[in-house]
């Protein structure tokens, strides 16, 4: 039985490991992507601000993995705003 608790618990800190460095850095660089585009100042002071806020964005996204309730949520909470911003990717292309 505490085996199988041991167990849990390593997979939930490693599945949150997970979603800090890759999640994060996915919600990171969707984030950048958008903001550069919709950002109202000229390409290059938007990219640069989209990257600067970028930082931010990610370490708000790893200590957010590392306060949810559980993996699942964690997950949720990285991917959810990371999957819209990548829809609004697509429609700020599309739109250019």
């Amino acid at each position: 039985m505490k085996l199988n608790r041991d167990v849990r618990y390593r997979l939930g800190v490693a599945s949150r490991a997970v979603a800090a460095i890759v999640g994060a850095y996915a919600m990171a660089a969707a984030s950048t992507a958008v903001l550069s585009l919709a950002l109202p100042m000229p390409r290059v002071d938007a990219v640069m601000t989209a990257t600067l806020l970028s930082f931010i964005v990610y370490t708000c996204a790893v200590i957010w993995v590392f306060a949810a309730r559980d993996a699942l949520h964690a997950w949720l909470g990285i991917g959810v705003p990371t999957v819209v911003m990548g829809l609004g990717l697509c429609l700020f292309r599309s739109a250019a």
